[in-house]
């Protein structure tokens, strides 16, 4: 309500008292006002309360939200549990149109305003900390891996011939299956060990492209953020090679937004070489729940292609999550954020590396992984039966609240889709020293990381007390 036009009695409330409250509503519109219009990222983060009278506003837009509503059609956003369509803001038609995830919505004004408003703020917060060139990106309502499988069945509507995807592996399943679900086939690249870390072969990539040709190979398919002992893909020296062969360059970057190191490398590829779509997760860059990725692309023209390979209308509750996370935060909040991360990292490092000394372990020197780290676990067990008993650390973390740490032994095999990985979790076949990894990630606080060293410690020691004790 405009009460600027409103004639208020002045026996109701003094005119006085009414324009300091009118002053206050007038500057609340003014914010709203501008981010509607500049499409931009606030410096600073909104209060809750001004972030949901804002989504009341863009979902009073939608048409099963109007009060003198006649539904008629097949689906008119009729949400039977109140708690369903309070938790959802009463936004209830999703976004895009079926098959195309930005076209606009008829029945739906305040849904396609969020989406589009919600994608325009990603951009901007990408522009902010660190990829200046990029040129476009867009929410996709499905993860990661999905999200890759709808990037490559895009790019074989323009290479419908090629059915090779060059692969630099890395072991985790779901950036293995978005190659399969696409019914691609997969040509995986090992890494190359140095010094117990993993690089890109690059050699062996360009070799590949010489034997199979680049007509029948649909794309090159690297990965920025992962495990250690694995390095970020060399993109840089991957992207001059899509560039010279005329084929496509797809990259997961799956948490890569988080780190200024692996921005620089996306840009500097850009640069010097060719990247067609970089793909992140919403959940572990944004932290909101899982079920979005952000496809973006430094050639806008290309994103079009993705969206309409889309199959129905897709839901908007991610874009409604990440609007929300965006606005709650503002630039500085995520910047704060990205800061910090990266100190915690650095003394996770240093904590670690100590850790190690002290019991001649190593901390694996992977320094274009900036995310993810490992230390090995040589000494922990030297009996035969010590694959056995290191694994038992895995569970006695998780037993004492450390989550997402991993142990990973010689010898594992997996098969995903008909592909027979040996060493699986490690990354390449050749796995010789067990080792556990461990990341600083986004929100990630130092508390977590001096908690977890001290339960890792008396972990450690608990299982060398065990192995003594069955020894004697």
């Amino acid at each position: 309500m405009d009460l600027n036009d409103v004639k208020i009695p002045e026996k109701v409330v003094p005119s006085n008292y009414l324009q300091l409250g009118i002053a206050a509503l007038r500057c609340k519109q003014r914010q709203f006002k501008e981010l509607l219009e500049k499409r931009a990222l606030p410096e600073n983060g909104w209060s809750d309360d001004n972030i949901e009278e804002l989504v009341h506003q863009l979902s009073s837009l939608d048409s099963n939200n109007f009060p003198h509503k006649l539904g008629l059609g097949e689906r008119e956003a009729r949400i039977a549990c109140r708690l369903v369509a309070r938790r959802h803001y009463n936004f209830g038609h999703g976004i895009g149109r079926s098959g195309d995830l930005l076209e606009a919505q008829p029945k739906a004004a305040g849904s396609t305003l969020l989406a589009r408003l919600t994608n325009a703020l990603i951009l901007d917060l990408m522009h902010a900390i660190g990829l200046p060139s990029c040129s476009g990106c867009f929410l996709v309502p499905m993860c990661t891996g999905m999200t890759i499988t709808l990037c490559l069945q895009s790019l074989r509507k323009k290479r419908p011939s090629a059915k090779y995807v060059l692969w630099s592996r890395i072991d985790q399943k779901s950036c293995f299956k978005a190659i399969t679900a696409a019914g691609l086939e997969a040509v995986i690249i090992p890494c190359q060990v140095q010094k117990q870390a993993l690089h890109t072969d690059i050699d062996l990539i360009s070799k590949k492209i010489h034997d199979l040709g680049a007509d029948n190979i649909l794309c090159l398919y690297t990965t920025t953020s992962c495990f250690a002992p694995r390095n970020c893909d060399d993109i840089v020296e991957v992207a001059k090679l899509s560039r010279q062969s005329d084929i496509p360059h797809l990259i997961n970057n799956a948490y890569g937004l988080q780190s200024t190191d692996i921005l620089r490398h996306l840009e500097r590829a850009n640069r010097l070489g060719r990247i067609d779509y970089f793909v992140q997760s919403s959940d572990k860059n944004l932290l909101v729940p899982v079920g979005g990725a952000i496809v973006a692309s430094f050639d806008e023209n290309l994103l079009n292609d993705v969206a309409s390979s889309y199959a129905g209308r897709a839901s908007g509750s991610q874009s409604l999550d990440v609007f929300m996370t965006l606005l709650s935060l503002g630039r500085k909040g995520y910047q704060s954020l990205v800061k910090e991360r990266e100190e915690n990292f650095n003394y996770l490092k240093d904590r670690l590396g100590k850790f190690a000394e002290s019991r001649g372990e190593t901390v694996i020197n992977t320094s274009l992984n900036t995310i993810s780290l490992a230390i090995t676990l040589k000494n922990l067990t030297k009996d035969s039966n010590g694959s056995k008993d290191i694994t038992k650390l895995g569970s006695m973390l998780q037993l004492r609240g450390v989550s997402g740490a991993r142990v990973v032994v010689p010898g594992q095999r997996k098969v995903i889709d008909g592909y027979d990985f040996i060493g699986f979790g490690s990354h390449h076949d050749s796995l010789e020293v067990p080792y556990l990894t461990v990341a600083a990630s986004l929100g990630v606080k130092r508390e977590e990381i001096d908690k977890f060293l001290t339960i890792f410690e008396k972990c450690w020691q608990q299982l060398n007390q065990n192995h003594r004790e069955s020894a004697n």
